[in-house]
């Protein structure tokens, strides 16, 4: 492969993983399905205008402000329990938070009005018919696509190198800053109107740290979403919602054993058959650092906008999807934290996932079925950036327990081995580049010093050197090169506990800030989709 079909972009974290994501997949220049499915979810006329967005976006941000929670927000009385899901005896639904009867009242009167608005006359989107394509977000210390402002703009990087992926900035703020009061619109908030202000009527959205090993887009075109049109992928969590929210949405409560939480880095949907699902979604988080997110997570672990797209489409009755193989998680071992390091999570291909499902096959119940083929890493915790994945952390990926370097995914084997290809040495080989080719590319790189030299001598210790494309690249702080000592990788044993099936291990999240950012690439159906997907990523 080229040098140019294995970029991604390491940044901050926003383009690296997304460059090998378009670059490397087949969702680039893609010839793919329109949507069969007929509503009156028409788009304006003139999609892809910021002004046809800023009219939306007054628009929509009038129903926001009219049906807010006239109340106060829940009290908590301490963090909920985070357990791990079970489809037996599973542990009660946690009651942590307080409400009166005349407040839970007042919401549910808001939320009824909102829902109603939209059901009658939603606000129209603008966006491209017959297009799909990837969203994501990123942003704070990150580097930022979709940009909260025009200060994050990194000219070099917007202006030269995404244009060359068909790809593009844009600045929120503009859109956003056209109507008063969306300074309150911060972090988790951000993601579903990065979905909303993009140019595709189908999306595929990635945390900026995740990414597929398989073309993405053979999922637009398979069951389960071509009846569906909305699939999720579930966290390690048990619901932690409260029963005030399901009282609120007018719903019943489900049993605990209903669904895992969801892991909202992954989430496939159609803006023309679910409209209605992303308003109401961004509503819940528009309004969720007040009053929704204690609602959906009453303190529990990753608390934020993961639980507000389900919410959103069981709330209208609108379908969807959610992949029952359980998240993996996917790191080296460690004599501390119950003897494994995890840094990333493992999502299942939601194609063979349904496939069982539909036979009868749960997994998650028991079922001896072989699993579905790991299709998405979110390398979460922490951010791969190649400017700080050297420094020491609560989980450090690079190093073991003794100092010594080591890969981050060795554990557990049986989901390395069914990569069918070397993943790791992949990415690892285009932080190298990015390290080393957009060095000083970057205002938060600006500071630092022996960005290049650090990966390649992680590369050159861990991984063939003989194979490898280094950059020709002088890095003239040969001291900063020489603060890490590199040895020899250890070999992966089978003797350990680790050594097969994925661990059933709670693993903590950081929940980064996050400016809103939003990475678009095209995908013109004309177009033929590229031929073959050549690695990992």
């Amino acid at each position: 492969m080229t040098r140019r079909l294995r970029l991604s972009l390491t940044l901050g974290l926003a383009i690296f993983l997304l460059w090998s994501y378009l670059v490397c997949t087949g969702l680039h220049e893609g010839s793919m399905r329109a949507n069969e499915t007929e509503t009156d979810n028409q788009p304006r006329s003139n999609p892809g205008d910021v002004n046809e967005h800023i009219d939306f976006w007054r628009e929509f941000q009038s129903l926001l402000v009219a049906y807010k929670p006239t109340c106060s927000p829940p009290t908590q009385l301490k963090n909920a329990d985070t357990p791990g899901f079970k489809t037996t005896n599973p542990d009660p639904r946690p009651d942590v938070l307080k409400m009166n009867m005349r407040d839970v009242w007042r919401m549910k009167r808001a939320h009824q009005h909102f829902v109603s608005a939209i059901k009658d006359d939603p606000p129209l989107l603008s966006y491209i018919p017959g297009t799909q394509g990837l969203v994501t977000t990123a942003g704070g210390h990150l580097f930022t696509i979709f940009l909260a402002t025009g200060y994050e703009y990194e000219e070099y990087i917007c202006d030269h190198v995404l244009p060359s992926l068909n790809a593009k900035c844009i600045i929120m703020s503009d859109i956003l800053n056209a109507v008063a009061g969306a300074d309150q619109i911060k972090k988790y908030q951000l993601k579903p109107f990065a979905m909303l202000f993009s140019s595709f009527e189908e999306i595929l959205f990635l945390d900026a740290d995740a990414f597929p090993i398989s073309k993405p887009e053979n999922l637009f075109e398979e069951e389960p979403f071509r009846s569906t049109n909305m699939i999720t992928w579930p966290d390690f969590w048990a619901s932690s919602a409260s029963h005030y929210y399901y009282e609120i949405a007018s719903q019943a409560v489900p049993p605990m054993e209903a669904r895992q939480s969801t892991e909202s880095g992954e989430v496939l949907i159609s803006k023309k058959t679910h409209l209605r699902t992303l308003l109401l979604c961004t509503y819940y988080n528009f309004w969720g650092p007040t009053h929704y997110y204690r609602l959906f997570s009453q303190g529990a672990q990753g608390e934020g906008d993961k639980e507000t797209f389900i919410a959103a489409a069981a709330a209208l009755g609108e379908p969807f999807y959610q992949v029952s193989e359980p998240v993996c998680p996917m790191g080296h071992r460690s004599a501390y934290r119950n003897g494994f390091a995890g840094s990333a999570m493992l999502q299942s291909d939601p194609i063979e996932d349904y496939r069982l499902t539909q036979k009868g096959e749960w997994r998650i119940m028991g079922s001896k079925a072989a699993a579905p083929r790991p299709f998405f890493i979110h390398a979460n915790y922490p951010k791969f950036n190649p400017a700080t994945i050297f420094e020491k952390g609560d989980v450090t990926p690079t190093f073991n327990d003794d100092g010594t370097l080591t890969r981050a995914w060795t554990l557990p084997e049986d989901k390395i081995e069914a990569f069918g290809s070397d993943v790791e040495k992949n990415f690892w080989e285009d932080i190298m580049w990015t390290a080393c080719e957009l060095e000083d590319k970057f205002r938060s790189w600006k500071d630092r010093t022996g960005i290049c030299s650090k990966v390649q001598k992680y590369w050159e210790a861990l991984f063939d050197p003989r194979t490898a494309k280094v950059p020709k690249k002088e890095v003239p702080d040969e001291e900063a090169a020489e603060q890490i000592s590199f040895v020899e990788l250890p070999k992966r044993g089978t003797d350990s506990a680790y050594a097969n099936g994925c661990i059933a291990i709670q693993h903590e999240q950081t929940l980064a800030g996050e400016r809103a950012v939003t990475f678009e690439k095209f995908a013109a159906r004309e177009q033929p989709v590229s031929q073959d997907f050549h690695a990992a990523i």
